[in-house]
């Protein structure tokens, strides 16, 4: 079992920034993500880093966005830079028990409860 906590969302204008983290209970092999999900929309995954510090981001945020964790805190981050209205949504962290990482929401087995990102233009 994991426990996910997300923090650090927030209202931003457009060009600003945001830093999200995830607390984790447990961290050590597992695919660790950020998924988020705007109303009337699926969730969607936006970033993952596997076991071996691999990273993979969806193309509406690669340059943009950055994935990284500190294993010392079991804390996974997402910097968010240059924020569009667009990426308005709830923001959520997610783990899998697996070595190779996928944005496919059906991947994860553990997921936070979420942190709200509101872009204004």
């Amino acid at each position: 079992q994991v426990q996910l906590v997300e923090s650090g969302g927030g209202s931003v204008q457009a060009g600003g920034s945001l830093r999200l983290s995830c607390a984790a209970s447990r961290y050590r092999n597992y695919c660790m993500g950020w998924f988020r999900q705007a109303p009337g929309k699926e969730r969607e995954g936006v970033a993952t880093i596997g076991i071996y510090g691999d990273k993979n981001y969806a193309e509406s945020v690669k340059g943009r966005f950055t994935i990284s964790q500190d294993n010392a805190r079991n804390t996974l981050y997402l910097q968010m830079n240059s924020l569009e209205p667009e990426d308005t949504a709830m923001y959520y962290c997610a783990a899998a028990p697996t070595v190779s990482c996928s944005l496919l929401r059906f991947a994860y087995t553990y997921w936070g409860q979420g942190t709200q990102v509101t872009v204004s233009s």
